[in-house]
């Protein structure tokens, strides 16, 4: 391969400007939009009307549109996107090893992100540099010279497959389209050559391996914009024909699940990063395609707008996604978690405006109510540095006195199929990563994230108001990883990666996940240590001010103790402990209710490894000393609670009641709310309830004459349940498909057929109390 060595940028200049003049050639020799070989001229396909159009909404919809270029911040922020482009003009020296000093190649990200930018700067009003052709040659003799040596056709992809088969051609293709036709027939034909050897179509054929969920969307937008560049018109229906995959429900692996979950790398729950990145890109293609010949008309893509609130709103809390279906993301920069919930808002409106006017309706409601309450780093502000375009959609949204900013859905959501547990109770919310025998202990891989062993061994993140930076701000760079909350572990230190990357850290246990009524849970898992020989039986019992917290069978034979953490809390908040009423409390956090002749506390502060960043934590925790056989504990987590809430909570012992605390069954009475849950870990009594093989039971007395029953199979593995509830009933108003049999008077029993298949989803029933 040879390259342009050492010119002058007047030169390059020049070069580009001859370039520009003779874009619209089209040499006898070859035409590589077409195939033609002879000597006829025939109409430049780049000149369809469709493609045409294809490329204003392109470089509309992802570059940026629908605001004021000479208005405020946008004035500002396109001066400033003009500047950094003529930076990056001027410094550009091609050589052998690099195309600006000091990213030698390949430089996968920096190189092609500065063409990207450079390109946008042309195509985009107020830059001072808009339409200008110079610019515009320079791309594409930036885009010509990276292309002939790093992306060359025939070259061999080294390294992450994701730079050669996504992230680079994305790039380059955009940067191309955006500048118009000034990289020339040649250089386009190229390019194109270059990617059919990376990303060939045959990458759509199977769904499956790394052609799935996000990574499927983001090859379609490749070979999409591949199609747009050669003006192909089958290439572009076959690169979105190929969406269909993504769309329908998956029992397993990659996709979205019945129960809300989204999973990709097979056993990692990742709404936060693959699954926003599969979000963006969805809402991206169906605003560029529509009214288009190739606009997505696929039925199942109702999946996807299901999706907005099945399963990405619930794990968006005042703005934040939660680091709890980021995989191994959430340690990648501070206030991770804020930016990849302003690209999920971004997401859900520009999908909104393809959607129904229903949908539209209640997600800008959302998406308004998530943007006033991010006070921690504010929606607008964030957004006017990273997409115009998203800025001026939130701004007119914020600034719409007929759009009512939608509160946090109280209640809880369970997604059996993520192990993953979310709840709201007023002015707080809590969130609950498990691992399973189908979702991995954590993710690691690229380097990242080598020591999030714990996140699923019960993993409890909390937030009460004011505490939306609880997890942001380098809690994962400082926190003790063999001390997160709400686990209970070994305190052997794993080595960093313990485990096979991407995911596949998977434990045997099958049974978890739990019941819910959408108001309350009963929430359980069967925990299995990584790498290690601990076994324990927790469940979590979520109220509307409390979470109460059990654990049994706490056994372990590493030759160290093991330890519940109750809380890792990162501030320097005063920490009362009444050992003798049985309860502590962090001020401006919340309470505990707990045996505190057992408790452990600790307050440190954590400096980042290889960084000068130190944080304060105070920790709360249970130790079951070295090789337990047998230990359990009880608390009660009352976030937001004040310090008299907290010291009645511990003087009323009957508030809640514990039915059961064995590795056999784990279940509370709660009389105040009518609440008794009951975890079986296999079949027998506890309290009212009986059951007849391993399964999750919650019983709620409403107040009015009647009462909700709820079941859940978190093994999947029953062909059939009896339940009995020692409670007078007289009728089953409301039965349910699944139930073969109801028998009311002096007790309750309920017979379910098969819920093997029903994916650990909860059902419910309604009775009449007699």
């Amino acid at each position: 391969m040879t390259g342009m060595i050492g010119y002058s940028r007047r030169s390059l200049l020049r070069l580009g400007g001859t370039v520009a003049a003779g874009a619209l050639v089209l040499p006898p020799a070859e035409h590589p939009w077409t195939g033609h070989r002879d000597g006829a001229r025939r109409e430049d396909p780049r000149e369809d009307g469709r493609f045409v159009a294809l490329r204003r909404a392109w470089r509309d919809v992802t570059a940026g549109s629908g605001f004021d270029a000479a208005a405020e911040p946008y004035r500002s922020r396109l001066a400033e996107l003009g500047a950094a482009a003529a930076r990056h003009r001027e410094a550009m020296r091609p050589g052998t090893s690099s195309l600006w000093p000091g990213l030698p190649f390949p430089s996968f990200t920096a190189t092609p992100a500065r063409l990207r930018a450079m390109a946008r700067a042309y195509a985009l009003p107020g830059t001072g540099l808009t339409g200008d052709a110079g610019l515009a040659a320079a791309v594409a003799d930036g885009v010509d010279h990276y292309r002939r040596r790093v992306y060359a056709a025939g070259a061999e992809a080294t390294g992450n497959w994701w730079h050669w088969r996504i992230g680079v051609p994305r790039a380059l293709l955009d940067a191309a389209l955006l500048t118009d036709h000034h990289l020339g027939e040649r250089r386009a034909g190229a390019l194109l050559e270059a990617v059919d050897h990376f990303a060939p179509e045959c990458v759509l054929d199977d769904y499956d391996g790394t052609s799935t969920g996000a990574n499927r969307v983001d090859l379609c937008t490749v070979r999409l914009l591949r199609a747009v560049l050669a003006a192909d018109p089958d290439g572009a229906a076959r690169a979105v024909a190929a969406l269909s995959p993504v769309f329908p429900h998956v029992t397993e692996g990659d996709g979205f699940h019945r129960d809300g979950s989204f999973v990709q790398h097979t056993w990692v729950p990742y709404q936060g990063t693959y699954g926003a990145s599969l979000l963006s890109g969805l809402a991206t293609l169906f605003a560029v395609l529509r009214g288009s010949p190739w606009e997505v008309t696929d039925p199942n893509r109702q999946v996807v707008l299901d999706a907005v609130e099945r399963s990405f709103a619930p794990f968006v809390h005042d703005g934040l996604c939660m680091d709890l279906v980021s995989g191994r993301a959430v340690g990648r920069r501070p206030y991770g978690d804020h930016a990849r919930g302003r690209a999920i808002a971004a997401a859900v409106l520009l999908l909104g405006e393809t959607a129904s006017a229903a949908e539209r309706a209640r997600w800008r409601s959302m998406v308004k109510g998530w943007a006033l309450r991010d006070a921690v780093r504010p929606m607008p502000r964030a957004a006017e540095r990273e997409d115009l375009g998203f800025h001026a959609r939130l701004v007119a949204l914020l600034n719409d006195d007929g759009v009512p900013a939608a509160a946090e859905p109280a209640g809880h959501r369970l997604f059996p199929e993520s192990a993953r547990a979310v709840h709201r109770g007023r002015g707080w919310c809590a969130g609950l990563s498990m691992a399973s025998d189908r979702i991995g202990h954590y993710e690691h891989g690229n380097g990242e994230n080598l020591r999030g062993w714990h996140t699923g061994s019960g993993m409890l993140y909390w937030w009460a108001e004011g505490h939306g930076d609880q997890y942001s701000d380098f809690f994962w760079d400082t926190v003790d990883p063999c001390r997160l909350p709400g686990t209970t572990v070994s305190t052997r230190r794993p080595a960093d990666g313990t485990g096979e990357a991407w995911g596949d850290t998977r434990p045997p246990g099958r049974w978890v996940g739990g019941a819910t009524d959408g108001r309350y849970a009963a929430v359980g898992q069967h925990l299995t240590g990584l790498e290690s020989t601990l076994e324990a039986f927790k469940s979590w019992f979520f109220l509307d001010d409390a979470v109460v917290c059990l654990g049994a069978g706490i056994s372990c034979a590493d030759g160290v103790p093991v330890e519940t953490v109750v809380d890792n809390r990162r501030t320097g908040a005063r920490l009362t402990v009444d050992r003798t009423a049985g309860w502590a409390h962090l001020e401006g956090h919340g309470g505990y209710v707990l045996p505190c002749a057992r408790l452990r506390t600790l307050r440190e502060e954590r400096t980042a490894a290889g960084r000068a960043v130190t944080r304060s934590y105070v920790t709360l925790w249970l130790d079951h000393g070295a090789d337990p056989a047998s230990a359990g504990y009880f608390y009660l987590l009352m976030p937001g609670a004040s310090p008299d809430a907290t010291r009645a909570r511990a003087a009323d012992p009957g508030w809640v009641r514990v039915l059961a605390g064995s590795r056999h069954r784990q279940g509370v009475h709660v009389p105040s709310l009518g609440v008794t849950a009951v975890n079986f870990w296999n079949g027998g009594t506890a309290g009212p309830l009986t059951a007849s093989a391993p399964c999750a039971v919650l019983v709620r007395e409403r107040g009015d004459g009647t009462a909700t029953l709820t079941v859940a199979d978190p093994r999947r593995d029953l062909d059939e349940l009896t339940v009995t509830w020692e409670r007078p009933v007289s009728a089953v108003p409301r039965g349910h498909p699944l139930l073969t049999a109801a028998a009311t008077g002096r007790r309750l029993t309920l017979t379910w057929g098969r819920l093997a298949d029903r994916e650990g989803a909860s059902h419910t029933v309604t009775v009449r109390l007699g």
